[in-house]
């Protein structure tokens, strides 16, 4: 993310409305003409990117954002299909799917896939007791060996290993139960 939309971001979940103006007139009408393209409805298309700008104004402090253009013209897109999906016949989500899937670019797809993973593993952390999220998070996503997590948390090497292990197998069974998941509702949607 460029340091502008860095501070932008960073004084958005502050709450200051100026950046969030900023934000707004930088790229809401940029946002529209996507929405628009593929909806052909100018009051629906403009509904759906005020929503957008709701949402982020409302959850502001919780957001992840790594780059804001992505995240902006991301939800534009599963804002368009979730509506598509529920106003429009199968066929016509598809197709609409299958034509924002040939415009992302590949690093826009894997910032996308990045940041669904991410979330979806930060749900998966939720269901484990506070120390063993907070050693797997140490060991698995800041990657600090297992001397200095024994060290931060005051256990032993051994602990932090069960701990580990603990959090490793329950994560590979929530990712696993959450692709299959995925799987089921993909079919669910191209059948």
């Amino acid at each position: 993310m460029q340091s502008s939309d860095q501070e932008l971001v960073g004084a958005l979940r502050r709450g200051d409305e100026q950046a969030f103006t900023t934000i707004y007139n930088t790229y809401w009408y940029r946002m529209f003409v996507v929405a628009y393209r593929k909806l052909q409805h100018r009051e629906v298309a403009e509904e759906l990117i005020q929503d957008i700008f709701t949402r982020l104004w409302k959850e502001r402090e919780k957001i992840v954002i790594t780059r804001l253009d992505y995240y902006l013209f991301s939800a534009v897109r599963f804002e368009v299909i979730d509506y598509i999906r529920t106003f429009g016949p199968r066929n016509e989500y598809l197709a609409y799917y299958r034509s924002f899937a040939e415009l992302q670019d590949q690093s826009t797809e894997n910032t996308v896939a990045f940041n669904d993973l991410s979330e979806t593993i930060d749900k998966g952390l939720e269901a484990l007791p506070a120390k063993t999220r907070e050693i797997f998070k140490l060991s698995r996503i800041e990657n600090c060996p297992i001397s200095k997590i024994a060290a931060e948390v005051q256990l032993s090497e051994k602990a932090v290993e069960y701990h580990i292990t603990k959090a490793t197998k329950a994560m590979r069974i929530y990712l696993h139960e959450a692709l299959i998941f995925l799987i089921v509702l993909i079919s669910s949607l191209i059948a």
